[in-house]
């Protein structure tokens, strides 16, 4: 058992600016560590990380999300477990592949993409985080659900709240009472609407909710806005910070971002690589349910763990020459990436792997393909490097870049 003082702390401002040199002396030295003010047992190792989410054995849940997210989305399918668990996601699941995603949404995605490259395309600029990545997403869940996007800066609010609250990892009150206030606000909007759609149905993604059924269970109003909550959350950060990961690494990789031009099919693997390279999450947590025995020592049972993705996606044991960003790379299989057989940990993996997997897969292929159609010869602005910031999620804050114009 090590201690945090071995390493640099993740409170720290020096893990903060970059995580990757402590992940790879944790991986190496300091497998699993006791951090007193998280309160928690964290791990960095694939293995680690990959037996925590597949869990074969029963020896973790994810009662952690009784206090880390119900505080502010209600209680959400992340908590349940079992039939409770198989039933609430086979109700929501349908709408994020095959058929729905294809037909219903996929144009939502091609739509919403376009409306946002229309205001820069022609200027031969654009900070692609501001302009782009942190409105699409949102846009495209606002329109699936049959929201209003002209509320956009409400919803882009309101999940930011959540994700700070998320990652509130030194308890700060100000950052826990705005979660919280995000909750009751997002009820008031989201409740008189569910209940509308359920008297009046259309062909959106909340009528679909409010009118599935599995083997006689429906969702209540509280379960709707609790898993609407979460996808906008989920949905807007992650696949917020994936586009601009994305685009940060091919720039600094020019000979990589000329193969994608080149190739769009390249697209899955550049996707995979930065889910392997630069995770939008890089910590998740889960509670042992037992005393389990893993690299470096041993966890009580009923502690909270903390599982560094951002680290066990630089494993050396796992992946050759992890800390080189390589969408060749023959260690990380693309026909996988998107489900819970991945290699990477990004989404997870086994019976709670990201629902919304497939849905930003969907997004950042559409989205990238159009942003380099729309942006000729692009490449960053004079003077910046990209810099990641975030613990718990992170990504580039700004992406400032320049093109050819293309005309209207």
């Amino acid at each position: 058992m090590s201690t945090a003082q071995q390493v640099p702390d993740i409170l720290s401002p020096e893990f903060a600016a970059d995580p990757y040199p402590a992940y790879r002396v944790m991986r190496e030295e300091a497998p699993l560590i006791w951090h007193e003010p998280t309160q928690s047992y964290i791990i960095s190792r694939y293995e680690d990380l990959e037996r925590v989410f597949k869990d074969r054995n029963g020896e973790f849940t994810t009662d952690n999300y009784n206090w880390q997210i119900e505080p502010v989305h209600g209680k959400t399918i992340l908590q349940l477990s079992g039939r409770e668990h198989s039933v609430r996601r086979a109700l929501v699941a349908p709408a994020f592949r095959g058929a729905d995603l294809q037909e219903k949404f996929l144009p939502v995605i091609e739509r919403n993409s376009r409306e946002l490259l229309d205001t820069f395309r022609h200027t031969g600029s654009a900070d692609l985080v501001a302009d782009y990545a942190t409105r699409f997403p949102v846009n495209v869940i606002a329109e699936m659900l049959g929201l209003d996007k002209a509320d956009h800066e409400r919803f882009h609010g309101w999940y930011t709240s959540v994700i700070a609250f998320l990652g509130n990892l030194a308890g700060d009150p100000e950052v826990a009472a705005a979660g919280e206030r995000t909750r009751v606000e997002f009820a008031e909007y989201m409740i008189p609407v569910i209940q509308e759609r359920r008297k009046n149905p259309g062909e959106d993604l909340l009528s679909t909710l409010c009118s599935a059924e599995v083997d006689g269970v429906r969702m209540s109003d509280e379960d709707i806005k609790a898993f609407c909550s979460l996808l906008l959350a989920a949905g807007g950060e992650t696949t917020d910070k994936a586009i601009a990961s994305i685009f940060a690494n091919l720039l600094l990789h020019p000979e990589q971002l000329a193969a994608v031009r080149e190739d769009r099919g390249l697209i899955p693997r550049a996707f995979a690589e930065t889910l392997r390279y630069t995770p939008p999450v890089h910590m998740i947590m889960r509670q042992s349910a037992t005393e389990v025995t893993v690299s470096g020592g041993t966890i009580p049972a009923g502690a909270t763990v903390t599982c560094l993705i951002g680290a066990a996606n630089r494993d050396a044991d796992r992946f050759r020459d992890p800390d080189r960003f390589d969408i060749f790379r023959d260690d990380l299989t693309t026909t996988t990436a998107f489900s819970a057989a991945a290699d990477h940990l990004a989404f997870a993996l086994g019976r709670h792997f990201c629902v919304g997997a497939l849905l930003a897969k969907a997004e950042v292929e559409t989205g990238v393909g159009q942003l380099l159609d729309a942006m000729p010869g692009i490449r960053l602005a004079d003077g910046y490097d990209p810099v990641e910031q975030g613990v718990f999620t992170r990504g580039p804050q700004s992406l400032p870049v320049v093109f050819t114009p293309v005309a209207d």
